[in-house]
């Protein structure tokens, strides 16, 4: 409907002046016994027709540092401005060589811990656990208890009570829980880390391509918002310290792990202010309008899901109709 309602001209000030797209992992569309997070996944392909169709729609690519100023400029042209979070190994692979053909530029958030190889990916850790296994014991909390994994619904479902357990317990400590699970079933988390992940060497190499930058994405990937104000600070500020050792320069933005409502907050918008950053970005979706120039560390960004691999639904959901008729 959106995209219908955008052909005939309806709604027009929803498109705002321009959009932040979010991507993750960007490589061939594979198979895999478990894939719990397959919308965060897009192709090489569906990359390319995506900035194919916003280049027709007359968009202007911009690096995200310059939105500060395209937003207090007269510019009436709309901008899109493209970021890719976690730092995995396909941004450079797969992502890099598209976005290179188009001459667009791109953000890589990076998070220290993946980097280092100190921190594990929980959600991609459980994919590979559940995804083998035909049951498990875990303690959410009450005592051990066995779970069923005799069928992808089950799997599936154990995944949502896992992810609920790190949303309700203290994140460091239900990650290292499931690091644990992992490895007592054979499966070392930090070996997905570094087999997923960039390292040192691999950032610096990609942040030498003119049209990469690097952005801060935290010290351990958990959400700021659950931190104490010293945690959360520190968390932000060890990620641009990283950054800025790996290339030199202190880096303009950050994305906040998660970026949902319940994973970032007002204070957390102050802390990144006060620590210099001129960007931050949420996943709280929408487009960008004036009155983001006073809001500059709590973007919203539009996700390329995985689901709808189609240039139609880049067009509707850069109009900004979806989000409009959602408030």
């Amino acid at each position: 409907m959106a995209a219908a309602l955008a052909r005939a001209g309806m709604m027009p000030n929803a498109r705002g002046r321009g959009a932040i797209f979010t991507l993750h992992h960007v490589r061939p569309k594979r198979t895999r016994p478990l894939q719990p997070s397959e919308h965060l996944e897009v192709t090489p392909d569906f990359l390319n027709d995506a900035i194919e169709r916003l280049f027709a729609e007359g968009y202007e690519f911009i690096p995200l540092a310059d939105i500060p100023s395209r937003l207090a400029s007269p510019t009436k042209q709309p901008f899109a401005a493209f970021t890719l979070d976690d730092g995995y190994r396909n941004n450079a692979e797969y992502a890099l060589p598209v976005f290179a053909r188009h001459g667009v530029p791109f953000t890589v958030f990076v998070t220290r811990g993946f980097a280092e190889r100190t921190h594990s990916l929980w959600w991609e850790t459980l994919a590979e656990l559940l995804g083998r296994e035909r049951e498990i014991s875990f303690d959410f909390g009450h005592g051990a208890k066995i779970t069923g994994l005799t069928s992808e619904a089950l799997k599936f479902d154990a995944f949502d009570r896992f992810s609920r357990y790190v949303e309700e317990t203290e994140e460091a400590i239900a990650v290292s829980n499931i690091d644990a699970l992992a490895r007592r079933h054979g499966i070392d988390p930090l070996k997905i880390t570094a087999d997923l992940t960039m390292d040192a060497q691999e950032l610096r190499a990609l942040a030498a391509h003119p049209l990469a930058s690097l952005g801060a994405h935290t010290l351990s990937h958990r959400a700021v918002a659950r931190l104490s104000l010293e945690e959360a600070s520190d968390e932000m500020r060890q990620s641009a310290d990283y950054v800025e050792a790996l290339t030199g320069e202190r880096p303009k933005a950050i994305a906040y792990p998660y970026g949902t409502r319940l994973a970032v907050s007002e204070r957390d918008s102050m802390i990144a202010r006060e620590l210099g950053f001129s960007v931050a970005v949420t996943t709280q979706p929408g487009t960008l309008c004036e009155k983001y120039a006073n809001r500059l560390t709590a973007l919203p960004r539009i996700s390329l899901n995985g689901y709808y691999q189609q240039p139609r639904y880049v067009s509707a959901l850069a109009s900004g109709i979806p989000f409009a008729l959602g408030r």
